[in-house]
């Protein structure tokens, strides 16, 4: 069950990320092994790759970019993208996908795309440390560790700081008019 917040405060990233950290340790002693833990990029891989160190699992953590398959590829074009890398064979695989922050399902579907590209995997889970208000496409996370709602004119962005600590900045959008 996920935690509901209304419009502030924005919770601690490294409280949410314990939430996240023994809900995956549970799920996955459930879960059809084996399970390859995915991070989209950038905050995703973070938690990818801090669950994958935290969790003791072999090898590394893989990353999923959605930038091929955005539908805001022209205005977003390549810069500062990270590029999809799996060390597994991405047929009859079962996928963990993890995320910052689930938002419109945009970044999902393409996301999802762009995996399908490397393969048809048995399985796809995604899990979240926030999911906010504002679904444009169905799309829903297993499981979120906060559930929270911001304006349309604000983003809530995930930054990890040198010694691997997680922390929410707050953006204010540029208007468009």
């Amino acid at each position: 069950m996920s935690r509901t917040t209304s419009h502030h405060p924005i919770p601690s990233a490294e409280v949410l990320y314990r939430r996240l950290l023994d809900h995956v340790r549970g799920w996955l002693a459930q879960a059809p092994q084996p399970v390859h833990l995915v991070g989209i990029a950038s905050g995703g891989v973070w938690l990818a790759q801090r669950l994958q160190a935290d969790l003791g699992l072999p090898g590394a953590a893989g990353v999923v970019s959605s930038v091929m398959h955005r539908d805001d590829f022209a205005q977003r074009g390549l810069a500062n993208s990270a590029h999809t890398q799996l060390a597994f064979d991405v047929n009859g695989a079962h996928v963990l996908l993890l995320d910052d922050v689930l938002y419109t399902g945009r970044t999902i579907r393409a996301v999802l795309n762009e995996l399908f590209d490397h393969g048809r995997p048995a399985s796809v889970a995604l899990m979240v440390l926030v999911d906010r208000a504002g679904r444009e496409l169905p799309v829903q996370a297993e499981w979120a560790a906060e559930r929270l709602s911001l304006p349309a004119d604000q983003s809530l962005e995930l930054a990890c700081d040198d010694a691997g600590q997680l922390s929410f900045a707050v953006h204010r959008l540029a208007s468009t008019q």
